[in-house]
């Protein structure tokens, strides 16, 4: 049980860790991320916002991972 739980959160992990810092990008690239004075807008502070929850749930689940294997 503890090494697929490990398992999943080590995907979990990964899949985290690939995909927001894309889409971050792409929504900093967006024209709706910057007013006309070129200070961030509330939809870029939205997704900074959960590009933050989102590393942080990466780690959380890494340190998960790492507690799995080790008790298995």
């Amino acid at each position: 049980m503890n090494v697929t739980l490990g398992i999943l959160l080590l995907l979990n992990t990964i899949f985290h860790l690939v995909t927001w810092p894309t889409f971050f990008r792409r929504v900093a690239k967006d024209p709706r991320a910057r007013d006309a004075e070129s200070k961030p807008t509330a939809f870029f502070t939205v997704h900074l916002v959960l590009l933050v929850i989102a590393m942080l749930l990466a780690a959380a689940s890494l340190v998960g991972a790492i507690v799995a294997f080790a008790t298995a």
